[in-house]
C-alpha cells in the first residue's frame, strides 16, 4: 500500500506538486482540495491517480475531517493564508503528518514586521526600514529618510501590498492609500517603509525539518507583465532555473548568512521550521539582501524546480515531518527548466472568465502544462482566473528548455491570451 496524500490549494503551484507527488514510488493516490480542471488524472504510466475534492483551502474543519475520514498519510499545504490560519497546528493536534509550518513560524512571511524584526535580531541581510501603526510617524520618517523607499503592508495582501516609490510625493500617497484610505484592508493596519534596493532578484527555496536546510535549484521569476520588463507587477509571468549569473560560492553564502540563521533562530524562538523555506534575494552592489521570506512553494517557481527533482518527493517531505532531512537530502537534475504563464486579457486587472482554452492534449516530456486558473464545464476547459496556465519546458540548457516550453505555448488557445516573449533573459537595475 502507498501513501495517500492530500495537496491543499488551487493554483498552479498545487498542480505540480500533484504531478510530482503523483510520480513518487511512494505515493498510492493524490487528492488536491479544491484543485483545477488539471489536478484530476486517472493511473497511468508509472504515475499515481489525482482527485479533486471540493472543499476550499480555508475550510480547516472539512481538511482535517477528510484527512480523518479517508486515512490521509501527508497532508501537503500549498498557499499561505490556510498556514497564515493555523492548519498545520491543527493537523498536528490531531496527530496528523502535515507538511507546512506552524501559524507561529510563518509569520515570517504572515507579518512583514515581524520578519523585518527577526532579520534585524539574526543579523539577517535585509534593506533599512521604520515600522509604523500610524500615518504622521510614517509620513515623518519618509520625508527624513533621503532615500527611495518601498512602502509595504504589514500583513498578507494577495502579493499587492507592496508599493514601490520614486519620489517623497509617491511614498506619502502610498501610505495615505494603505493607512488612511485602508486600501489592503486589515493588512496594511501596520506599514513597513524600507529602503528601495536596486539589483537583480533571485529566489531561493529550501526544504528544512527544524534542524537541517536543503536548498533547491535557484529560480528566477518575472513579475511584470509585459515584454522586456515593463508594465504593472504581477504574480509571475514566467520562470526558470537554474539561474546562471550568480557568484561561483552563492549557495554557500545563501546557506550560510541566510537559511541556516533563520532555521536556528525559529528554533531558538521555539517555533521550529518545518517545510519550504523561501527567501526572496536581491543581488545589490552592497551584496545580497533579503526582499522577504515566503513560507511555502512559491508560484511559478514550483513549476521550474520540481520538474528537475530527481528524488522521491514525497519521501523528502516525510523527511522533514519526521526531523530527518539530513538523511534524505533531495537530489536534483543538472539540466535546467523555465516555464512560461499563459494569462487571461486584462490581466493584472479585471478579467473575463469562462473563455474556453484549446490546445491541452499535447502534454508530452517536452512539455508539461500546470493548470492554475482553469476549471471545466461541461466536458470543456474553461479560464477562471488571471494566470490560467503554465508551460514548463525541460532540457540540458535554459535555451532548449525555452525552446521546448514556448513550443508547448503555440499549441494553447484561448480568447485574448497573453503571454511574455522574453521569459529567460536577464533584466539588470530591477528595484524593489
Amino acid at each position: 500500500m502507498g501513501l495517500q496524500v492530500l495537496v491543499v490549494g488551487a493554483g498552479g503551484r498545487e498542480h505540480a506538486l500533484a504531478w510530482a507527488l503523483a510520480r513518487s514510488a511512494s505515493v498510492a493516490q493524490v487528492c488536491v482540495a479544491p484543485g483545477n480542471a488539471g489536478t484530476e488524472w486517472a493511473q497511468a504510466d508509472g504515475r499515481a491517480a489525482s482527485t479533486n475534492v471540493v472543499i476550499q483551502a480555508e475550510d480547516r474543519a472539512g481538511l482535517l475531517a477528510f484527512a480523518r475520514e479517508q486515512s490521509i498519510d501527508l497532508t501537503v499545504i500549498g498557499p499561505e493564508v490556510p498556514l497564515s490560519q493555523g492548519i498545520v497546528d491543527a493537523f498536528q493536534a490531531a496527530g496528523l503528518r502535515v507538511f507546512g509550518p506552524t501559524q507561529a513560524a510563518a509569520q515570517l512571511e504572515s507579518s512583514k514586521a515581524f520578519s523585518k524584526e527577526f532579520m534585524r535580531k539574526y543579523n539577517i541581510p535585509t534593506a533599512e526600514y521604520g515600522t509604523f501603526d500610524e500615518y504622521e510617524a510614517a509620513r515623518d520618517f519618509v520625508a527624513t529618510f533621503g532615500r527611495p523607499v518601498v512602502v509595504k503592508a504589514d500583513g498578507l495582501a494577495a502579493g499587492k501590498g507592496v508599493i514601490v516609490c520614486n519620489s517623497t510625493e509617491e511614498a506619502q500617497a502610498a501610505l495615505r492609500r494603505i493607512v488612511l484610505e485602508g486600501e489592503f484592508g486589515a493588512a496594511g493596519a501596520r506599514v513597513i517603509v524600507e529602503e528601495r534596493l536596486v539589483g537583480a532578484e533571485v529566489s531561493a527555496l529550501a526544504f528544512s525539518d527544524g534542524k537541517t536546510v536543503a536548498l533547491m535549484p535557484f529560480a528566477r521569476d518575472h513579475k511584470r507583465v509585459y515584454d522586456n520588463d515593463e508594465g504593472p507587477n504581477t504574480g509571475g509571468m514566467g520562470a526558470y532555473a537554474p539561474v546562471a549569473d550568480l557568484p561561483p560560492d552563492f549557495a554557500e553564502i545563501v546557506i550560510k548568512e541566510v537559511l541556516k540563521p533563520t532555521v536556528r533562530g525559529m528554533s531558538e524562538a521555539g517555533t521550529p521550521y518545518v517545510g519550504v523555506l523561501y527567501a526572496g534575494l536581491m543581488l545589490t552592489p552592497n551584496g545580497i539582501k533579503v526582499l522577504e521570506f515566503n513560507c511555502r512553494f512559491g508560484d511559478p517557481e514550483t513549476q521550474v524546480i520540481l520538474p528537475l527533482l530527481e528524488s522521491d518527493l514525497a519521501e523528502v517531505m516525510l523527511s522533514c515531518v519526521e526531523g530527518r532531512l539530513s538523511e534524505h537530502l533531495p537530489q536534483w537534475s543538472a539540466g535546467a527548466c523555465a516555464t512560461v504563464v499563459l494569462v487571461a486579457p486584462g490581466y493584472p486587472g479585471s478579467y473575463p472568465k469562462g473563455l474556453p482554452i484549446s490546445g491541452l492534449q499535447q502534454e508530452s516530456e517536452d512539455a508539461i502544462i500546470f493548470h492554475a486558473g482553469t476549471v471545466e464545464q461541461g466536458g470543456q476547459v474553461v479560464t477562471a482566473g488571471g494566470r490560467v496556465l503554465a508551460v514548463s519546458g525541460c532540457g540540458d540548457s535554459l535555451a532548449e528548455a525555452l525552446k521546448r516550453a514556448y513550443k508547448g505555448v503555440e499549441q494553447i488557445h484561448f480568447e485574448g491570451m497573453h503571454f511574455r516573449r522574453d521569459i529567460g533573459r536577464i533584466f539588470e537595475g530591477i528595484t524593489r
